[in-house]
């Protein structure tokens, strides 16, 4: 297997330039407000709190320096990626046994709170499917690993200060069950303001407004400073299986595993081949002879367009990773990794711009030695992340063995349907009353839904189906209607399409 190179890859935008005087104050005066900081915060956790201020100081400082010196991406030298970098999992060695897995563990990134749903707490405590919600179905998948091959996978949960209490009250639950569950908390880093670039808090124990989990990047630094890396070594574990807690697709693929340790990759993104809603996923590309992660906001605003294109980049990263743990242990030893920095603008609640400095776990891949690509099916990618995607889940297309989602064998194409439900869905809160049952749709095509509209019981939708609530109107599918490809408005007026 091929040795990638690394490169210089740095993420710009065009920013207005920071002086290198100005920079230095700067610098100075962030050290000092994060160090008064540290001084507010309990003195049973003041050493954690240092510690990752002293990282986010790192991170602002790098930020601080790029808009300095503005490197930008030369476009030109962006290619696809070759075929040693992306390989096809059709090319996989076939796996049916144990092998591999007594030296995995997996981690699922469970930060999120799924506040574009309306969810209020953890997201993955939302029940998804047969009552069951995502952490369910996570403990399931792991449990019947164990349990099928006589192994001991262990399942961590990153989580963040916004879900690590729900997340803990949840998994309670799971306690009597063949699974050992670890979890830890990633980073809370101070925002900033747009105007000054200075820390919004000034006490450790100020509002949950003024901080932010600052991405899955920061899966690597948290590993090491929790000490869970260090204790994952010890127990003979050498590779992380690393996905996203509400991607339910994302289940251990033995095959992948026995990839990993047959080509000795350090490292390895699944992907997945992009379609129309997938364009502002982040891509593989080769860029000085090197593999790396492109993501849309390090892309030129006259490139966009390029960027969302299938012909050039035909591919997205699912945020399914493979992770060699001692690779990982001897890189954060030697200095820890760079990750490209994301720059996420916000807005108060009184209107006040800040800004948020991220990363990506994906970033990392230029890191390792023999990093690369695996094209999997779409299967290993469901993630829900609106309510379209839930309708989806909760439907027929789908059932649930062991925790994993098995698309019925009585859909005739193996692609799934498109869901598009208006904003009067758009929160869970909203979704679930206007459906008394989810309806049929394992022939559905298409369906598009706006407005005020309302299903009931037993009922199917074939072919491509619109249904339009013009404003002030209210449309109420009955029980045991039966749509294919028609158009229903106003008073259930249907149009054949």
């Amino acid at each position: 297997m091929t040795l990638f190179k690394t490169a210089s890859f740095r993420r710009f935008r065009h920013r207005k330039a920071v002086r290198p005087n100005e920079r230095s104050a700067l610098a100075k005066s962030t050290q000092n407000d994060l160090s008064r900081l540290v001084r507010t915060a309990d003195p049973a956790v003041r050493k954690a709190f240092d510690v990752e201020m002293q990282s986010f100081s790192k991170l602002h400082a790098r930020y601080l320096a790029e808009k300095e010196n503005r490197e930008q991406l030369d476009w030109d030298r962006i290619k696809s990626p070759n075929d040693k970098q992306v390989i096809p999992y059709s090319h996989l060695p076939q796996i049916t046994g144990p092998e591999g897995l007594s030296k995995l563990a997996v981690l699922k990134v469970n930060g999120g709170l799924g506040t574009s749903m309306g969810i209020s707490g953890a997201k993955s405590a939302l029940e998804v499917k047969d009552g069951l919600t995502f952490l369910d179905l996570i403990v399931q998948q792991v449990e019947h690993l164990n349990t099928t091959h006589k192994v001991d996978v262990p399942l961590i949960l990153m989580t963040s200060f916004n879900t690590h209490d729900d997340t803990l009250r949840i998994i309670k639950k799971y306690v009597s069950q063949r699974i050992s569950i670890t979890t830890f908390n990633q980073s809370r880093y101070p925002r900033i303001w747009k105007e000054t670039l200075q820390p919004c808090p000034k006490y450790a124990s100020d509002d949950k407004k003024h901080w932010y989990p600052p991405g899955h990047g920061d899966l690597y630094e948290s590993l090491v400073h929790t000490g869970v890396l260090d204790r994952l070594l010890a127990e003979g574990k050498e590779y992380l299986f690393v996905s996203n807690s509400d991607n339910l697709g994302a289940v251990v693929d033995q095959r992948i595993l026995q990839h990993m340790i047959d080509s000795d990759a350090e490292f390895l993104m699944e992907v997945t081949d992009k379609t129309k809603a997938d364009v502002k996923g982040g891509t593989l590309i080769e860029y000085d002879s090197s593999i790396r992660l492109l993501e849309i906001a390090q892309v030129p605003a006259d490139h966009v367009d390029d960027f969302k294109s299938v012909r050039k980049f035909k591919i997205f990263n699912t945020n399914n990773l493979w992770i060699n743990l001692r690779a990982l242990k001897r890189i954060m030893d030697g200095g820890g990794i760079d990750l490209d920095i994301i720059i996420n603008p916000k807005m108060t609640d009184n209107g006040q711009a800040v800004i948020q400095l991220e990363t990506a776990a994906g970033a990392a891949i230029k890191h390792f030695n023999n990093a690369h690509g695996i094209n999997v099916p779409r299967s290993r990618f469901l993630p829900v992340k609106s309510c379209s995607d839930l309708l989806l889940i909760k439907s027929d297309i789908y059932s649930l063995q062991n925790g994993r989602l098995h698309m019925s064998e009585s859909r005739m194409f193996g692609s799934v349907p498109v869901i598009k439900l208006g904003d009067h869905f758009k929160k869970i809160t909203d979704f679930q009353p206007r459906f008394k049952k989810i309806p049929n749709i394992i022939d559905l095509d298409h369906l598009t839904v706006t407005g005020d509209v309302h299903f009931g019981r037993g009922v199917t939708l074939r072919g491509t189906v619109i249904v339009v609530a013009n404003e002030g109107q209210r449309i109420d599918i009955p029980d045991g209607c039966v749509l294919e490809n028609r158009l229903v408005s106003g008073n259930l007026n249907m149009t054949e399409l």
